[in-house]
């Protein structure tokens, strides 16, 4: 999987690497079982949390590069 967007699916995000399920579980998304929360993206879930996209997203992405 190349980068992670805001545009990125979470199922996606999550079958790539299953230790991003805390990056979620932090804004408060403790649904990711969930066929709509799977679906949904990035930028979809942060909306309805009110968390910062981008700064979601940078933080996925800079665990990912550290690995």
């Amino acid at each position: 999987m190349e980068k992670i967007t805001k545009d990125s699916i979470i199922g996606d995000v999550l079958d790539f690497d299953r230790q991003t399920a805390p990056f979620f579980l932090e804004m408060g998304m403790h649904c990711l079982g969930c066929p709509s929360a799977r679906g949904e993206t990035i930028e979809q879930a942060c909306a309805i949390h009110a968390v910062d996209a981008d700064e979601l997203v940078s933080k996925i992405n800079s665990y990912l590069e550290s690995k």
